[in-house]
């Protein structure tokens, strides 16, 4: 946000307030100019105004005074000062780039005289935090500060061709700037030239070269409308950031132009002397009004605020803001306001100017119920689960920094052939995040690394979320998908208990999957090793669903680990929860208890170690035998002892009848059995 200073004394000038500065500043308040401060300066009160992005029209005291009048009934005052009428001045200014450019004047004023301002100008300006500089350069910010329309003023005698072309920079131009600053000029940057050179950077500052100094007698005045996105890109190419730039980032008025520069002529003839000359007014085309349909404006106040608002005093308020009646049910915006644009629009101006305080507490009725899709079922049923296996959900950015390009693998479902899948934001809203985010992940390990500062190393997250793919098809759009992502790292953290319990590791993570996987009410993930970019060989895998991979899971890769200074392992998953919640839920099935005890038999074998636990139950069960329930993992071993292309294995198999108990003979019959077949399939050796 901008803070505008506003002075309470300049302020009457516009509209006559019969308010303290105190009630006055609950005014504004409660019509929606949030207030960081009151302050005196001399005999004068100060409002220190917050502006948000979209109201430009309030960045000066005829703005506010706007707002003000709209808000007590009283009329507003604009500054129209006579001006003689000039002679047109043909050839004074030529535009190039109307697109970049759709209004410039140009006025000449002669034999003037530099020197200090009054002391009334002087202290207005102070005021409102500006230094004094010279008559003229004052007039020029006293004016912006008033009408909210920055200008310029040239030294008519330094410009080559004594006349002014606005156009794209050429490749290669250069311009020292008013701070004494050389510059390149980019070609996307609209100079203001002579018939020689850019003079000025057209809309952000002017050229030094070309200034007013103590030795000017002879001034040209600009006054200009710009295109708001051409100022914007070129302030932040430049890395330059003006008063002026900011009010035309927002939009002025540009009906208000010539009045700007009949105010600042006046002036001047007052302050400095001289005499008023030709004028030029290059107005190419005028921008087309915006209309905005409001068939029904009470009812749909009545709708959104539960005020009751006559169409009568809708219009009058309306109307008091500058917002006019075309016709039935339809509204002109003024040129002065370019947040303006739909009904709802019109009904916020509305209900701001009655005052938000007169909104009461009745809810507004809805024309239909609400209800919770069947996705979102499930989703609130799985966040239930992962909150219950000790997991705190995170909710992170949707952008992230372009340094992170390429550093996760998106999930299968996110990949679009060999095209980059990044979408870059035109205008980030934070300074470097200007990628959406193809992956949950960068915004999980950054809340990792901000619980490690924390000192806090003992963590389970989990986000639900959208990520976002550039995509060929024929709207255009950003591919979008829901995804579900964990991170776990540390130890286990038990309730009650302050010391750590043991180390979390990639199979903890496995169970959480798992478990969410069935509080979706589906079956089982698949896993199978794999190699994804941002996780650890030998400790990755993809994750599967019918056949279809949609997800990792894994120990995050040691050089990512380095580049956010974690200390210890963390592992990460991160599945396409979109498709799965598509699934038909599998019905819950119920069977009997046990009637009998089972008996266990644990094997430890040396294995390959490309021969997976997977493998070895699929072998098992795939036998066939009735007696063996189940078949689980218990541990494995590397090292020491071994081979370098082997490992032991440890499995637990679960035997057990449902109608009797079991010797240990048949027992071991079985088992035998099943450890002879799974030697034809597998090359182990039992330990």
């Amino acid at each position: 946000m901008f803070v505008m200073n506003i002075s309470y004394e300049w302020l009457q000038d516009f509209v006559d307030v019969d308010l303290s500065a105190e009630d006055l500043a609950n005014k504004l308040t409660l019509i929606g100019l949030e207030l960081e401060g009151l302050h005196r300066s001399g005999d004068d009160w100060i409002f220190d105004i917050e502006t948000t992005s979209n109201r430009g029209d309030c960045l000066s005291h005829m703005g506010v005074a706007r707002e003000v009048a709209a808000a007590t009934g009283k009329a507003l005052k604009t500054a129209e000062p006579k001006v003689p009428m000039a002679a047109a001045a043909d050839g004074l200014v030529t535009i190039e780039d109307p697109d970049l450019c759709l209004r410039f004047t140009a006025r000449i004023i002669r034999d003037v005289k530099i020197g200090p301002s009054p002391e009334w100008l002087i202290r207005r300006l102070e005021a409102v935090g500006e230094r004094s500089i010279s008559n003229i350069a004052d007039i020029t910010n006293y004016v912006m500060h008033a009408l909210g329309q920055p200008m310029h003023a040239f030294d008519l005698d330094k410009l080559e061709g004594g006349r002014i072309v606005v156009r794209r920079a050429k490749k290669g131009e250069r311009i020292v700037t008013l701070d004494e600053v050389e510059r390149e000029l980019g070609q996307s940057v609209l100079a203001i030239c002579d018939t020689d050179k850019p003079v000025a950077v057209g809309g952000v500052m002017g050229g030094e070269y070309s200034g007013i100094g103590s030795e000017t007698v002879n001034v040209l005045l600009e006054v200009a409308y710009f295109n708001p996105h051409s100022i914007r890109a070129t302030s932040r190419d430049l890395g330059l950031s003006t008063e002026a730039s900011y009010r035309f980032e927002r939009g002025v008025d540009i009906e208000n132009v010539v009045r700007a520069s009949n105010y600042a002529a006046a002036l001047i003839v007052e302050l400095a002397g001289g005499e008023i000359g030709e004028f030029a007014d290059a107005y190419p085309a005028a921008p087309e009004r915006v209309l905005i349909e409001a068939p029904d404006l009470g009812s749909e106040i009545t709708r959104l605020s539960g005020l009751e608002t006559s169409d009568r005093e809708a219009d009058g308020i309306l109307a008091s803001l500058g917002i006019e009646r075309m016709s039935e049910g339809v509204y002109v915006s003024p040129t002065w306001r370019h947040d303006l644009g739909i009904e709802e629009d019109l009904v916020e101006e509305v209900v701001r100017i009655k005052g938000y305080d007169t909104i009461g507490e009745a809810v507004p009725a809805g024309g239909t119920s609400g209800e919770y899709q069947p996705s979102e079922e499930r989703k609130r049923r799985l966040r239930y689960t992962l909150a219950s296996l000790g997991f705190d959900e995170a909710i992170s950015y949707s952008f992230i920094d372009a340094g992170q390009r390429g550093a996760f693998e998106p999930v299968p479902s996110l990949k679009i052939g060999d095209e980059d899948p990044f979408v870059e934001i035109r205008d980030p809203i934070i300074e470097g995040a200007s990628m959406m985010r193809p992956s949950l992940l960068p915004g999980l390990l950054a809340a990792v690394r901000t619980n490690f500062n924390h000192r806090n190393r003992d963590l389970q997250l989990f986000e639900i979320g959208k990520v976002f793919a550039s995509d060929n098809s024929e709207d255009g759009l950003p591919l979008e998908k829901e995804l579900l992502a964990f991170a776990l790292t540390g130890a286990e953290r038990l309730a009650g208990k302050e010391t750590a319990g043991r180390k979390l590791d990639f199979f903890d993570l496995k169970g959480a999957l798992e478990s969410a996987f069935d509080a979706l009410r589906i079956p089982p993930p698949e896993l199978g090793a794999c190699k994804i970019r941002h996780l650890q060989g030998g400790q990755a895998a993809e994750i599967s669903f019918k056949g279809r991979a949609v997800g990792f899971i894994g120990r995050l890769d040691p050089a990512i680990e380095e580049s956010y200074k974690f200390r210890q392992p963390v592992f990460v998953a991160e599945v396409d929860l979109e498709s799965l919640v598509s699934e038909s839920e599998t019905p819950p099935a119920y069977e009997k208890l046990p009637v009998y005890p089972s008996v266990f038999r644990d094997v430890t074998m040396t294995i390959a170690r490309g021969v997976t636990f997977d493998d070895v139950r699929s072998a098992i069960a795939g036998q066939g035998y009735e007696l063996c329930r189940k078949v689980s993992y218990v541990d494995v071993f590397e090292g020491k002892g071994l081979p370098d292309d082997k490992r032991a294995l440890t499995v637990r198999l679960e035997y057990r009848s449902d109608e009797r108990t079991l010797t240990e003979e048949e027992v071991d019959a079985v088992h035998a059995e099943i450890l002879s077949n799974l030697a034809s399939k597998i090359d182990f050796e039992q330990r």
